[in-house]
């Protein structure tokens, strides 16, 4: 069947004081877009559509079967990467260095925090689908998680009660890219949505996508959709059951072309849901064979870190190697704990593996250092840098 197109309706629109040019202030009414119920909608990708969710499929449980259920530390590499990448679509980027000292427990800037909280709540959010199903309460706690760093933030954990919208002027819908739906029409929006997402008669990839660029048309909060709404893509995978334990990097090959990502969500509200699904299976086929690459690059660092450091057997030297991949970040407590040593051996050993070129001191002054195996951390960079590639070939 045909997918039905995005709708409009026009709304009044009251000033908010005296902001904005003369236009925001004399604005009268807007054009909010009404996005189509899909709860009883069907869809079956055919064609070329078809191989590629076909190839989607095939790359994902590769993916799983490889690397996500006998490497605890690459599960946590790919949550944390599609977290890194899609907090980077919305421009908030620390850098690996202050992203892994947030994760460890350090002092950071606020991005970095941000970063950690768009984490958990792809963590949290996940997690819930294992128990069957993606409802809205564990939607306004992820989005909750999400806002957390952001001490600003508007009606963090609520569905929205006023009009946003994307692009345009700062204080009214005027000239902006697109005016979600209004306030009004969100909660049943999001029912709607809901029911779509639990149902297990779609083709999992499209229905992931079709889920996800929805959400991005309803937008129910005030902030973090983007983010959020990325989320939700990978919690349908994970609740039909296509990832077990591994989250698939799709928010890196959105953000390899960010012009591209906002295109098809664009096609998806002209009623065009084949582009958008082919993109989606096309992005997690790439995003599945570079992250099998940085699983097995990841796989092979202990041993290469055993090569540069030559530790002894049984010492706090090899104890740290054998940890850093789950722990990649840590401080002195943190290495004394996984030593098993006192604060003396555990600083020695830190002090050789930095030596060594295994870990690197953090900047940020003398007391409550961290050390880094920053070859984990760039693999960060390099996965997305992988993905970007195979996108252009």
């Amino acid at each position: 069947m045909k997918w039905p197109a995005h709708g409009r309706e026009t709304r009044p629109w009251v000033p908010r004081g005296r902001q904005g040019s003369r236009d925001d202030r004399t604005l009268g009414e807007y054009d909010a877009t009404i996005p189509p119920t899909i709860a009883d909608l069907t869809y079956e990708p055919a064609g070329q559509i078809a191989r590629t969710h076909d190839a989607a499929l095939i790359e994902v449980s590769r993916l799983e079967a490889g690397w996500g259920q006998y490497l605890l530390p690459v599960r946590d590499f790919l949550l944390r990467s599609e977290s890194v990448a899609s907090s980077r679509i919305e421009q908030v980027d620390a850098g690996w260095r202050a992203f892994g000292k947030a994760a460890a427990g350090g002092k950071a800037s606020d991005a970095a925090q941000s970063q950690l909280a768009a984490v958990e709540a792809l963590r949290n959010l996940v997690t819930s689908a294992d128990r069957g199903s993606i409802g809205l309460p564990a939607i306004l706690q992820a989005h909750e998680l999400l806002m957390a760093a952001d001490p600003y933030a508007d009606e963090p954990g609520q569905l929205r009660t006023v009009q946003n919208w994307i692009g345009g002027s700062d204080y009214s819908p005027l000239g902006a890219d697109y005016v979600p739906p209004h306030p009004d029409r969100v909660a049943a929006l999001m029912d709607d949505l809901l029911v779509f997402a639990a149902r297990d008669d779609l083709p999992v990839v499209a229905q992931a996508a079709i889920v996800h660029a929805q959400f991005e048309s309803i937008h129910p909060f005030i902030d973090g959709n983007g983010r959020l709404g990325r989320a939700v893509l990978s919690a349908v995978l994970r609740r039909r059951g296509l990832t077990r334990v591994v989250t698939v990097p799709v928010a890196s090959a959105m953000l390899a072309d960010t012009n591209t990502y906002f295109a098809r969500l664009g096609d998806y509200r002209r009623g065009d849901v084949d582009t958008l699904v082919g993109y989606v299976a096309a992005a997690a086929v790439h995003a599945s064979a570079a992250a099998q690459e940085s699983a097995r690059r990841l796989a092979e660092l202990p041993q290469r870190w055993r090569q540069l450091a030559s530790p002894r057997a049984g010492s706090a030297d090899e104890a740290l190697i054998d940890a850093l991949l789950a722990t990649p970040v840590l401080d002195a407590q943190t290495a004394q704990t996984l030593t098993g040593t006192i604060d003396t051996s555990t600083y020695r050993a830190l002090g050789r593996l930095v030596e060594s070129g295994v870990l690197e001191v953090l900047p940020g002054g003398s007391r409550n250092r961290f050390w880094a195996a920053s070859d984990v951390l760039a693999e960060l960079d390099r996965l997305s840098e992988a993905i970007g590639r195979r996108l252009d070939s």
